[in-house]
């Protein structure tokens, strides 16, 4: 359907809807897709939205409220329905679905079993290929660090040669030289017994680390009887390591299921998801994810909206997954994953035994997270909207939503630059910074220069917005001039200045001719001091990037035909300046890049100036 906004005729187009499964589009008035949903029967889902006597939450009512026009896409079945919904959804981000905040992929690791002589290496995807893959692992340091462990004790590479193709033709790399590889790519190393050590590796990644731990601490022991203290003392960091790794692994069920434990918590506002791996009996790791868009919704519409986004974007589908709420949806994304699979895979929300004893670890873990969640809010408002709120009544003003900050740097006068930082609710919005390069000011004016900067900044049409508060990164002086350039301009914003100590710490702000002190333990000061910072680190820094641009400037650019790479080539060859400045026009020319006419332009610069 192509219908806009303009000609959509809400009562013909439902009448039109296919009792069919497919999915379905809320568009707003500027086109943009508001909510994307799957149905069984397009018909009797979409028109649901639009009978007044349904009783709806009031996020479903407010996104109702927007919609301008829908289209559909009839699909063969609720299963081809559910994938592409979660396609459009991923595609999209409507602003009404339930959505995960977080895209992760999941760290695996990979051993190319295919090959001759198999590599080991971390892997973002389990693909449906002849390679093993381990995992999924939550933290890809640990799966670095378990790759590292492998290649010290069975010698497996990670480069990406083709062997036995590409065997004698390049020398060994560093990993040879420090002994964690033997070096199969000069043949040093036969194919069996390379593939033994494989065998091991594979051994170790399925739960057979105690052989290990043995043969080391053998090794170990007879290191240290022979006085060889520093390879016992080798052996004993390896030891250490495959504990620190097989460690992080605890036992959690009687057995030796995969499965994936998946809780929420949640309260008006947030919605919290936490997923544990359970793999072979052990829990692998655990994993929190932030839902968007909650409000109103039920902890079973969070739950169904995650499994479809989560499965959707992970490589690895266990054979079971708990859910803490059963979904409406159970089936169809039962299916789905089987599918996926290629083996069935069973939706449980377990009611008694040993699975709701996981399921409570999950929820206690979920609702934790959200309590540091909120903490972390909370601490994070008192310092950007309750700072704000101080600052309010400390200035007796309202309404400072808005904060831009202005600052010039200069050395010497040359160079001299102006910044411009915007806080809004309290916080740093860097996507409305600016620089100025001073165009009309020569010399250190700081007063000139900054009634420059104000001028262009409120006389550009770019800027479709009025600061709340102005903050000028000085005293009297400068709030003079900043109210100037405002009342020229017939504008009505407030300006404070912010003013240093002699130890140039900021002490306090001027507004209305008079010093406002405030508590320096205050979030208000932390506030004024953190704007004052970042303007000044934010002038500084543009000016180091001009002033380096120009440092870089050669003598050679004033030489006419000679550019970037001719002037690399006369550096390389003649290696300074002064060779360059003695050289022949027929030694010049000796340069691949360096013409006649450019030789002649070269030596005339230098010897003409002499």
């Amino acid at each position: 359907m192509d219908n806009k906004a303009s000609d959509f005729n809400f009562e013909e187009e439902l009448k039109k809807l296919p009792e069919k499964p497919g999915v379905y589009l809320m568009h707003a008035k500027d086109d943009s897709i508001i909510y994307v949903g799957k149905a069984i029967k397009l018909k009797n889902r979409v028109r649901q939205y639009f009978q007044s006597s349904r009783t709806r939450t009031p996020k479903i009512e407010k996104m109702v409220a927007n919609i301008a026009y829908f289209e559909y896409i009839v699909t063969d079945s609720e299963l081809e329905a559910l994938v592409l919904e979660n396609n459009l959804i991923k595609e999209h981000s409507p602003r009404y679905n339930t959505m995960l905040k977080d895209d992760k992929t999941y760290p695996f690791i990979k051993i190319t079993v295919d090959e001759a002589f198999p590599r080991i290496m971390l892997s973002r995807q389990m693909k449906r290929d002849k390679c093993k893959y381990y995992g999924p692992f939550t933290s890809a340091a640990a799966v670095k660090d378990t790759i590292d462990l492998l290649k010290k004790l069975y010698h497996i590479r990670s480069c990406d040669r083709v062997l036995p193709r590409d065997i004698g033709k390049s020398r060994p790399c560093l990993y040879h030289q420090i002994h964690q590889c033997d070096a199969p790519c000069q043949g040093l190393i036969s194919e069996e017994t390379y593939r033994e050590n494989v065998n091991k590796v594979l051994a170790f990644l399925e739960g057979g680390y105690k052989p290990v731990l043995s043969e080391l601490q053998e090794k170990m022991n007879k290191a240290a009887s022979e006085l060889e203290f520093e390879e016992a003392a080798e052996y004993r960091d390896l030891i250490d390591s495959i504990m620190h790794v097989t460690g992080k692994q605890r036992i959690t069920s009687s057995d030796s299921s995969d499965r994936d434990v998946i809780a929420i918590a949640m309260n008006e506002k947030e919605a919290v998801v936490v997923a544990f791996f359970v793999r072979e009996g052990k829990i692998l790791g655990r994993e929190h994810f932030h839902m968007r868009g909650s409000e109103g919704e039920n902890a079973s519409d969070i739950l169904n909206a995650f499994m479809k986004q989560y499965y959707s974007g992970t490589p690895y589908i266990p054979k079971e997954i708990l859910i803490e709420e059963e979904i409406f949806e159970h089936q169809v994304i039962e299916d789905w994953l089987s599918g996926r699979l290629e083996s069935k895979v069973h939706i449980i929300a377990p009611k008694r035994g040993e699975k709701v004893r996981l399921m409570e670890l999950a929820h206690e873990n979920a609702e934790m997270i959200l309590k540091q969640d909120l903490e972390k809010i909370k601490r994070r408002e008192e310092k950007t909207l309750g700072a704000v709120k101080e600052m309010e009544d400390l200035l007796g003003l309202t309404g400072l939503n808005r904060m831009e900050s202005f600052d010039i740097s200069h050395i010497s006068g040359t160079n001299s630059v102006a910044s411009m930082v915007v806080f809004e609710n309290g916080r740093a919005k860097k996507s409305d910074y600016r620089k100025f390069k001073l165009r009309t000011v020569t010399g250190p004016d700081d007063y000139k220069s900054m009634e420059e900067v104000l001028t262009r900044r409120f006389t550009d049409k770019r800027f479709d917005i009025l600061p709340d508060l102005l903050l000028m990164d000085g005293g009297k002086g400068q709030v003079n001039i900043a109210l100037k350039v405002l009342e020229e301009l017939k504008l009505n914003v407030k300006v404070v200045g912010m003013v240093k100590d002699d130890n140039h710490r900021t002490r306090g702000l001027y507004y209305n001719n008079e010093e406002v002190d405030f508590p320096k333990k205050s979030e208000a000061f932390n506030l004024v001091t953190r704007i004052q910072d970042e303007t000044h680190r934010f002038a500084i820094t543009y000016h180091k990037q001009l002033r380096d641009k120009s440092q870089v400037k050669s003598i050679l650019d004033d030489i006419k035909g000679v550019g970037p790479e001719r002037r690399r080539e006369l550096m390389h060859h003649f290696k300074d300046v002064e060779g360059i400045r003695n050289a022949s026009a027929s030694e010049l020319k000796k340069c691949s890049k360096i013409t006649a006419e450019v030789a002649e332009n070269i030596y005339r610069f230098f010897h003409e100036e002499d």
